[in-house]
């Protein structure tokens, strides 16, 4: 009430439970809005950033008003009928470099935007058929650097770019990889002569290289015998060192320092959880990181120079988690901005004002005007599964459990799995989590073996023969749902996408006595025929997880869902984009062709303009309805 203070007019205030007593249609929640991927401007007066205030993600702008906290009326910067995938500003310039691809094809292209001009220049014209991946800009603002597979669709090799001068040259290839797997987290060193580089050989495979720009010479730094992981990598302001996070000798991702001219490496923060993101200031005094604690972010700055640490004001909603990356600072390092979204508020972009130690919202993204207090806050819950850690003791398995509210009678439940398989259900705003609450559903988000977040041992309870254990957690998850009072235990759905809707199909399979219905998105229903049609940049990445054609095909095809389509019993929807070069269409044809044969309900829609998972409004707008109205069809 209070909100209306001042206002002229007659204004009526919905109580809570009134609110939970309404019935709003899916419609409403995916009008819901993101803005995430901030990006600040050189003069630090102004931030870049992606929203879906369209229904298709664009860079959008909005000035700030340092002095009352507060941001003025955005503005939108791109206009394009494909998202935008992400845009970085240079530190010199009023020049925008965005990142688009189309159809959801993933072959990103990068485009330079002079703002003052408002001109487009595609950089990677002539190269349409190749995937980009956007590195960063040289501290003089005069050359980009970023990796491509153009070379070789399975090779992604390291490329400079001059975009200073009026007619921009050809990008030219400094550095040819010789291992399949992508370059991340590229760098130039603050003299520019060197870029820092991470190849990810596979999730938990990762190298260091130093690349030499004159040379095209790349040495390894920290090479291991054992798989290890990088990431967050910087330079500091004199060249000599890095800061970094990496798991190497360590269970977990920790904070660390590396002298480059000794090979030191100093642990700054080492805690029992990953830290999940670092930034350093652009003077090399102070960084911002984030620890995952249980799937929560939490948010601290280290003072480099006292050896102090501070954290976030607690002013945000929680739980919640930072959403798209690490913060940035603005150039003269007095702030920072980050993308943030809770349970129960979408994603957003906060600045910390650290001289005021102040907090604010720089954008206000739409709820699709429903109430926040209408949505339902998740409660971490640990289950046992199948198996023992020590003798007497079971496996506890963490998950997110959301209860609907004011409902009457046993409720029906779904099950959610997310996709990876090296990825975490976390406490993010969710829409479809919570229409589904509000529509008398509960929702159960297990985070089963195999995922991260919780140190890389047990990220690999699921490798390759282990990779069923990880399905009977999710039956594990069904069984706890049916312990639980007010849950109805014969009225339990499982929902998945990707490496989820695999966890769908292996589900309904294997266990077809627990499931009432299943959602498969973009999912694979034959690991071995996904790993040889899908993109060849990705095969070796997805090998190390699953298992390699060559060794371990035929304990591929024994665990392939598509096999056993006749133990299926619950009825089944089946949801595709068709220019997804990860999960070829084909693994979704091949399982609704088996089905029908054998006379099992499934319900099949193909995008033909969407990629991998669904990202138009105007195809969410058919695909969500759809999948709410057969949930309704067979759980209500």
């Amino acid at each position: 009430p209070n909100a209306y203070e001042g206002l002229e007019g007659t204004f009526s205030v919905v109580g809570e439970k009134e609110e939970r007593n309404m019935s709003w249609p899916i419609e409403r929640y995916l009008n819901v809005r993101q803005a995430y991927g901030p990006s600040f401007a050189p003069d630090g007066e102004r931030i870049a950033f992606l929203s879906d205030i369209t229904g298709v993600p664009q860079v959008w702008e909005v000035s700030l008003d340092w002095e009352r906290h507060q941001p003025l009326w955005p503005d939108a910067v791109t206009f394009e009928q494909d998202r935008i995938s992400g845009v970085a500003y240079c530190p010199t310039a009023e020049h925008l470099l965005y990142v688009q691809d189309v159809g959801g094809n993933e072959r990103h292209q990068l485009f330079l935007l002079e703002r003052a001009e408002a001109q487009v220049v595609e950089l990677t014209q002539g190269h349409e058929g190749a995937m980009h991946l956007w590195g960063n800009w040289s501290p003089d603002g005069r050359r980009i650097c970023f990796a491509a597979n153009r070379r070789h669709p399975a090779f992604f090799d390291l490329y400079i770019q001059d975009v200073s001068g009026d007619t921009l040259g050809e990008a030219g290839l400094v550095f040819e990889n010789d291992r399949t797997g992508y370059l991340t987290q590229m760098s130039f060193s603050p003299d520019g002569e060197r870029v820092i580089a991470v190849r990810t050989t596979s999730s938990f495979d990762h190298a260091l290289l130093e690349i030499d720009l004159a040379s095209g010479g790349a040495r390894e730094i920290l090479a291991s015998p054992e798989p290890v992981r990088f990431s967050w990598v910087a330079y500091d302001p004199s060249g000599t060192a890095l800061y970094l996070v990496t798991d190497l000798d360590s269970d977990v991702l920790r904070l660390c320092r590396l002298d480059l001219r000794d090979g030191s490496l100093e642990t700054l923060v080492d805690e029992k959880w990953d830290c999940s993101a670092m930034v350093l200031s652009p003077d090399g005094s102070q960084l911002v990181y984030a620890i995952n604690r249980d799937g929560v972010d939490e948010l601290f700055l280290l003072d480099l120079e006292q050896g102090e640490t501070r954290a976030v004001p607690d002013v945000l909603p929680k739980p919640g988690v930072l959403v798209g990356g690490a913060p940035v600072f603005t150039p003269n390092g007095r702030a920072l901005a980050w993308a943030y979204s809770s349970s129960v508020r979408t994603t957003d972009i906060y600045v910390w004002d650290l001289d005021g130690n102040v907090v604010w919202a720089a954008t206000r993204s739409s709820h699709g005007g429903l109430p926040t207090t209408s949505f339902v806050v998740p409660e971490l819950v640990h289950y046992p599964t199948f198996d023992e850690v020590r003798p007497g003791e079971r496996r506890m398995i963490p998950g997110w459990f959301y209860r609907p509210v004011d409902t009457e009678g046993p409720v029906p439940a779904v099950v959610i799995v997310h996709g990876g398989p090296e990825g975490q259900f976390r406490p993010q705003f969710h829409f479809l989590v919570q229409y589904l609450l509000h529509h008398g559903f509960a929702v159960m988000a297990p985070n089963v073996r195999g995922s991260t977040g919780y140190g890389k041992a047990y990220s690999h309870l699921d490798d390759v023969e282990k990779r069923m254990d990880s399905v009977a957690d999710l039956a594990y998850a069904a069984l706890w749902l049916q312990s639980q009072p007010g849950i109805d235990g014969e009225r339990i759905a499982v929902y998945g996408g990707s490496y989820g809707g695999f966890m769908v199909l292996a589900a309904l399979t294997t266990y077809p006595k627990l499931w009432a219905a299943g959602v498969d998105i973009v999912g694979i229903s034959n690991l071995a025929t996904f790993l040889a049609h899908t993109s060849d940049y990705r095969r070796a990445h997805r090998e190390a997880e699953y298992g390699s054609l060559t060794h371990d095909r035929a304990f591929l095809e024994s665990i392939a869902p598509i096999h056993y389509v006749d133990q299926i019993e619950a009825p089944l929807m089946v949801i595709h984009g068709r220019n997804d070069p990860r999960v070829p269409l084909s693994e979704a044809e091949q399982l609704v062709t088996a089905l029908r044969r054998r006379g099992v309900p499934v319900e099949f829609l193909v995008f033909d303009d969407e990629g991998h998972g669904i990202v138009k409004l105007k195809n969410k707008l058919v695909a969500y309805p759809a999948v709410v109205a057969f949930l309704k069809r067979h759980l209500l």
